[in-house]
């Protein structure tokens, strides 16, 4: 998957929890992508993130480093 899908599709789950305010955004972010995506987009998402992150919103880039300091994925194939 491309990292522009990605990256929509991250920023749309973060819309989805805007209105619950940041506290309540982030780890809902963070929850969301921990169990729907799976390990390859989850290490797309994150290399790009390394890569400074462009056009990811600022609660679910908080919410992408925080997770990403917590998972552990398998080893790509």
């Amino acid at each position: 998957m491309s990292p522009d899908r990605l990256i929509y599709m991250a920023n749309q789950i973060g819309k989805f929890f805007q209105s619950q305010g940041h506290g309540k955004a982030v780890p809902g972010i963070a929850d969301h992508i921990k169990k729907f995506w799976d390990p390859r987009m989850k290490r797309a998402i994150f290399a790009h993130l390394d890569g400074g992150g462009a056009g990811l919103e600022p609660d679910v880039r908080e919410a992408l480093i925080s997770l990403k300091q917590t998972t552990t994925l398998p080893a790509a194939p």
